[in-house]
C-alpha cells in the first residue's frame, strides 16, 4: 500500500509550517530577553509549544501509519493532532513555569502523567 498524495501533502505542509514557527522561535529567542521583558517569555513559550506540536503531528501520524502496516484509518489525523496538542501544551506550560521559577520535578511529572491519562481516556476504544 502506498501513502495517498493527500496524506503526503498534509505531512509536508505541516512540516513546512513547523519550520516557519521554529524560525519565529529563533527570532524571539535571539532578539528578546525574558528577564527584562516578561511578555517575551510567554510569547517564546507559546511559540515553542506550537512548534513542538506542529513538528509532532506528522511524526505521530507516520508512526501510527507504519504500525498499521501502511494503512491510514479514519481518525488517525485527528488522533495525531490531539496527541501533538497535548505535547505542545505541556511543553508551553512547563516553560512558563520554569520562567516563573515554579517548576519542580513533581509538578512536571504530574503534568505529564495528567496528559498521558487524559489521552489514554480519549483514545480508549468504545
Amino acid at each position: 500500500m502506498v501513502m495517498d498524495v493527500r496524506d503526503r501533502t498534509a505531512n509536508l505542509a505541516i512540516f513546512a509550517a513547523a519550520a516557519v514557527v521554529w524560525l519565529l522561535v529563533g527570532l524571539v529567542l535571539t532578539t528578546r530577553d525574558p528577564v527584562t521583558d516578561p511578555g517575551a517569555g510567554v510569547v517564546g513559550a507559546v511559540l515553542i509549544g506550537l512548534a513542538v506540536a506542529l513538528t509532532m503531528i506528522p511524526l505521530m501520524w507516520l508512526t501510527v501509519f507504519g504500525r498499521h502496516r501502511q494503512i491510514a484509518y479514519r481518525g488517525d489525523w485527528a488522533r495525531a493532532i490531539r496527541r501533538a496538542s497535548w505535547v505542545g501544551i505541556v511543553v508551553a506550560v512547563l516553560i512558563v513555569l520554569r520562567l516563573q521559577g515554579l517548576l519542580e520535578l513533581p509538578i512536571a511529572l504530574f503534568m505529564i502523567a495528567l496528559a498521558v491519562i487524559a489521552e489514554a481516556t480519549l483514545s480508549a476504544d468504545r
